[in-house]
Parts: C-alpha cells; sequence; structure tokens
C-alpha cells in the first residue's frame, strides 16, 4: 500500500475521532441545528480542501499562497479540537469509570447532574483561545512589527563606535506578502529607528527570485550611512522546488543575488567588509548559508580572510545552529553574531521577563532572542516575513536594533 495512502487513512481516522468529540459538546450546548451542521461543514472543507490542495501541489510552484492557506485553514479547524478532546475524552474516561464502579459496587453511583454541560462549557471554551489567536494572526499578528533594542557592551569595542546602532531584519520571505500598505509600514518603521547601518541576514524569497519583484521598490527605501548588507540564508538557493533542469535553478540563483544590489544591498557571499569610523575599524563578517541538516555553504574561514583575532568583528550568518556548533568557541572571537531562520515557528507564548515557549526550542538551543556565552552574544531574530503557516500567533515580526557600547 502506497505511504501517502497510509497516511491519508490514519490522518482520517483522527479527524473523525476529533470531530465526534467536538461535535458532542457542540450538541450539548447549541440547539440551532444550522450552527452544528456549519460548525461541522467547517471542519470537513478544511480537511478536504488541504487534501486537495497537498495532493495537487506541484513543487515545480514552489510555496503558493492557496499552499498557505491550506495549512492554516487546517490549524484553525484541528488546533481548536486537539484542546476539546482533552476535556471531553478525559470525561469520557471518567463516566466509564463510574460506570465500571457501579457494576463492581452493591451501592448505587449517581452521576453528578450538569456535569457533562459543565464539561462542554469548558471545552469549548477552553478551544476558543487557540481559534481567536490562530484567527487573529493569520489576519493581524503576521504584520504586528515590533521593535526590541539591546545595548550591548565590549571592552575591546573600538571608542568611535560606542554608540554605534545596528538594525537588523531577517526572513523576508517576499513570497508570502499580502499587503503592500502593511509592508510599507514595516520599512518605514525599520527606518524610523535611524541606525547607522542596517543588516539583513537571509531569506529574501521563499523560492523564486520574481517573488521580490513587486516589493524592490519598496525595500529600495531603507536607509542607512554607514551601509546596508546582507546574506543568504537557505530558502535562496532554491532548494524548495523541482526545476526544469540544473540551469534554471542556477538562473534563478543568480537573479536572486541580483535583487541585493537592487535594493542597496552589499551581499557578502563569504566575505567580509571594513567598516570605519573616526580612524577606528571594525569587521563586518557575512558568510554563505550554514545550517544544521541544511545546506552548507558557509566557510567561516574564508569569510574571515583578512581580519585578525583582535578585531572587533560582528558575523552574519542565516542559522544560529552555526553559531552552537563552530562560531561561539571559535579562535577567532566573533563578538557578535546575528542570525534569524527559526521564525520562532511563528507560534509561541512571551511575556518579557516572565516566560516564554515555543515548539522551536526543541529544535534549536538558541531561537529567539539575545543569547551570550564566552563573552559573546548572538541574536537570533523572529523574523520580517512569515512563511508556510499565513500568520503569527504570540511571535511577533522584529525588527531588532542593537547599541554597541564601550564597557
Amino acid at each position: 500500500m502506497p505511504r501517502w495512502v497510509i497516511s491519508f487513512i490514519i490522518f482520517t481516522v483522527i479527524a473523525i475521532l476529533l470531530e465526534m468529540y467536538a461535535f458532542q459538546a457542540i450538541r450539548t450546548l447549541i440547539r440551532n441545528r444550522w450552527i452544528r451542521w456549519g460548525w461541522l461543514f467547517f471542519g470537513i472543507a478544511a480537511y478536504i480542501n488541504f487534501f486537495i490542495t497537498i495532493y495537487g501541489y506541484d513543487r515545480g510552484d514552489g510555496q503558493t499562497k492557496e499552499f498557505q492557506w491550506a495549512i492554516g485553514l487546517l490549524l484553525l479547524a484541528l488546533v481548536p479540537k486537539l484542546f476539546m478532546l482533552l476535556f471531553m475524552f478525559g470525561e469520557d474516561v471518567f463516566r466509564g469509570g463510574e460506570k465500571l464502579l457501579s457494576y463492581l459496587s452493591p451501592n448505587e453511583t449517581k452521576a453528578i447532574a450538569g456535569r457533562r454541560k459543565f464539561i462542554s462549557q469548558l471545552a469549548l471554551g477552553i478551544a476558543a483561545l487557540p481559534f481567536a489567536s490562530l484567527l487573529y494572526g493569520m489576519v493581524k499578528g503576521k504584520y504586528n512589527y515590533k521593535v526590541l533594542k539591546y545595548q550591548l557592551p565590549f571592552k575591546d569595542l573600538p571608542d568611535a563606535f560606542d554608540g554605534f546602532t545596528i538594525t537588523q531584519i531577517t526572513d523576508i520571505h517576499s513570497g508570502s506578502f499580502d499587503n503592500a500598505s502593511k509592508i510599507q509600514y514595516g520599512v518605514d518603521l525599520i527606518n524610523e529607528q535611524n541606525s547607522d547601518m542596517i543588516l539583513f541576514t537571509g531569506d529574501i524569497v521563499n523560492n523564486f527570485a520574481h517573488e521580490m519583484d513587486n516589493w524592490i521598490d519598496v525595500f529600495s527605501q531603507l536607509k542607512a550611512p554607514k551601509g546596508k548588507f546582507s546574506i543568504l540564508g537557505n530558502h535562496d538557493y532554491g532548494d524548495y522546488s523541482d526545476w526544469k533542469s540544473e540551469e534554471h535553478k542556477k538562473e534563478n540563483f543568480e537573479a536572486i543575488k541580483n535583487i541585493h544590489p537592487k535594493i542597496g544591498f552589499d551581499l557578502l557571499l563569504n566575505e567580509n567588509r571594513i567598516i570605519e569610523k573616526d580612524g577606528e575599524r571594525i569587521a563586518l563578517v557575512g558568510v554563505e548559508n550554514w545550517g544544521k541538516g541544511f545546506r552548507k555553504e558557509g566557510d567561516l574561514i574564508k569569510a574571515s580572510d583578512g581580519i585578525t583575532k583582535e578585531d572587533f568583528k560582528i558575523l552574519m550568518t542565516h542559522d544560529p545552529s552555526h553559531w552552537e556548533n563552530e562560531v561561539k568557541t571559535h579562535e577567532m572571537n566573533y563578538h557578535l553574531t546575528l542570525s534569524g531562520h527559526t521564525h520562532g515557528l511563528q507560534f509561541g507564548i512571551e511575556i518579557p521577563g516572565f516566560f516564554r515557549w515555543s515548539p522551536s526550542q526543541y529544535v534549536y538551543k538558541q531561537w529567539a532572542g539575545l543569547y551570550e556565552e564566552f563573552g559573546r552574544f548572538i541574536n537570533v531574530n523572529r523574523g520580517f516575513g512569515y512563511h508556510a503557516f499565513p500568520g503569527r500567533v504570540g511571535i511577533w515580526p522584529e525588527i531588532t536594533v542593537i547599541e554597541l557600547k564601550k564597557a
């Protein structure tokens, strides 16, 4: 039996069980049959749309908006019911235990009046939270830009760079954009930071160079007196699409690299640039993608050619696993590393100073925000755009502003 058939059967069984339990709560609480059947219809429609989209998906088309919305609608139908399952299944287990006890006990065991209705109300109320969160994330959250600011002290920072500011953005994923006014707002917000330098740390598209065609004029508006610099991410190599030929893939890759100068960015391909101010200097190092489990084109040695251990260094590398596996203990002493890639999985809970959680933390040790080890820092930006799921829940799109300070 083909693997996709087995997957389809398993998913269908799980979906039926979820719908069955969820419908119990709806039937208990809601007498209007149109609402009942509307609830059921939405779930079934989301499942059917997902399977039609996935099994009709042509990798040559890349990740389309239809693909993203199929995932989004599936999650909207599925996730709230998973929360309901916890309550409804627990209630059924409890009821089963009561019945078993009534058979074994000579004394009559009576069910608590109204318990089923209360559990249904509780399950439906809890399920409304992820439903509302997902819906908000798909409509508003994906453009809910947040500016995060950090001051980082370094003893060996050249005096001339005390107070030097850097704005970092990453993971534009222009192929996912669907609201020009919101993108313009995000670009204006970047410019409002008035940073000395703007750094972009990879994934300008989902797959294809043409995804950026409508956004070149917008991102060309970015301004920084000390320059704009960029690197590539894993999506910039065209590895997530089927190609007519290797030549077509190479042409697309060259076109993606050419996007960067079109929007005024100096693309660093395992290279470095010296930034000078008042007779002093810092080194900006940019590597191609280096990722654990992803394409590894990054060459730290090549990228650092001509600079010394004593130079103050800022490294741009798309995937934070590079920092964990090579950079943070490297003898060249890279003072500050800027990464992206994770998006914080675009889903999580963050209460600044108290609590933060995302499934991303089970994949990446450094998954979002600022980290320090061995006196060296890495900032993992949560991303400007979005990918796969057409929204963000709790992990908002980020513009990072870092001020370098002399310790």
